[in-house]
C-alpha cells in the first residue's frame, strides 16, 4: 500500500481575444473601454455583465447616466445582486491527483456547468494501491493495521489474478477485457485521478457546499485547495470567501454572498 494526499492542480485558465474584444467594443460604440480585471476570467465576466445593459459607458444606453468604475466594484455588485449567469462565461481547469474513487463519485455528482475526464480502471491496471488514510483510521493503531492489511490483500489479488489470467502478452483488447474484471476487488478508497473543468458560478457553490462541516473529510480538503487557488486567481469573483478553521485541520470556506 503506497500512502497519498490529495492534490489539485490548476491546469487551465480563461484568456481574452484581445482582437475580438476589441472589435465587439468598436461595434457597441466604447472603443476605449478597459478594465482593470486582474484577470482573464473576471475581464470576460465583467464584459458579459456590461452588454447586458450597455453599460460600459454612460450614455450607451439612454437609461444608464452613471456607471461602476472598476473591475472590483462592478464584481461586487454582480455578486451582492446575484446575477450569476454572468458568471457561467469564465471556466477554469483542475487536475485532481491522488483523490479516492470515493471522492470522485462525489465530485461527479455536481454536472452543471463541469466537464469531467476520470481515469479509467478498465484501461489502467493496478499494482500498487494508493491510499489516503483518513484520520479516523490514520490515528487509531488497531483500525489502521485491519485497514492495511486489507489494502495488501487486494494488492495481492490484484497480482495473482494477473498471473492465473496469464495478461502479460495478450493484445492491448484482451488486457482491457481483463483489467476490467480485476478492478473489481479493488477498494473504493483507491487513489485515482479526474480532471475537472468548472465555471465561476459552479465553483462558488461546490466550494460552498463541499468546504461545509458535514461533508465527507477528503472532498472538503480537495475544495479546500481549489478554494485557495481561486482567491488568488480572481479575487474580485472568490474575494468574499473566508476560512473558517475547523477541528480536523481543515476549513470551512463561507463566502459573503451565498448561492450567486
Amino acid at each position: 500500500m503506497k500512502r497519498v494526499e490529495p492534490q489539485v492542480f490548476l491546469l487551465a485558465r480563461p484568456a481574452i481575444n484581445d482582437e475580438g474584444l476589441a472589435a465587439y467594443l468598436q461595434a457597441v460604440g466604447a472603443p476605449g473601454w478597459d478594465t482593470d480585471a486582474p484577470s482573464g476570467g473576471e475581464k470576460l465576466i465583467e464584459v458579459a455583465g456590461r452588454s447586458c445593459y450597455r453599460s460600459f459607458e454612460p450614455g450607451l444606453n439612454p437609461n444608464v447616466t452613471k456607471i461602476r468604475e472598476g473591475s472590483k466594484a462592478y464584481l461586487e455588485n454582480i455578486l451582492k445582486v446575484k446575477h450569476g449567469s454572468v458568471l457561467e462565461h469564465a471556466n477554469w481547469t483542475f487536475a485532481f491527483f491522488n483523490v479516492s474513487r470515493v471522492c470522485t463519485h462525489e465530485i461527479v455528482r455536481h454536472r452543471a456547468g463541469t466537464a469531467i475526464s476520470q481515469e479509467s480502471l478498465r484501461f489502467v491496471r493496478l499494482t500498487e494501491i494508493g491510499m489516503w488514510l483518513p484520520p479516523e483510521i490514520r490515528d487509531n493503531p488497531e483500525a489502521l493495521a485491519i485497514f492495511e492489511e486489507a489494502v495488501v490483500k487486494s494488492e495481492e489479488a490484484q497480482n495473482r489474478l494477473a498471473e492465473v489470467l496469464e495478461i502479460e502478452g495478450r493484445p492491448f483488447h484482451e488486457k482491457k477485457v481483463l483489467t476490467s474484471a480485476m478492478r473489481r476487488v479493488a477498494p473504493d478508497g483507491v487513489a485515482t485521478t479526474i480532471i475537472w473543468s468548472a465555471n465561476a458560478r459552479t465553483l462558488r457553490w461546490v466550494i460552498e457546499a463541499r468546504t461545509e462541516p458535514g461533508a465527507e473529510v477528503e472532498i472538503r480538503m480537495v475544495f479546500g485547495k481549489v478554494a485557495d487557488i481561486m482567491t488568488r486567481e480572481a479575487p474580485h469573483l472568490f474575494g468574499d470567501f473566508k476560512p473558517i478553521p475547523l477541528p480536523d485541520g481543515t476549513s470551512q470556506w463561507q463566502p459573503a454572498h451565498s448561492k450567486v
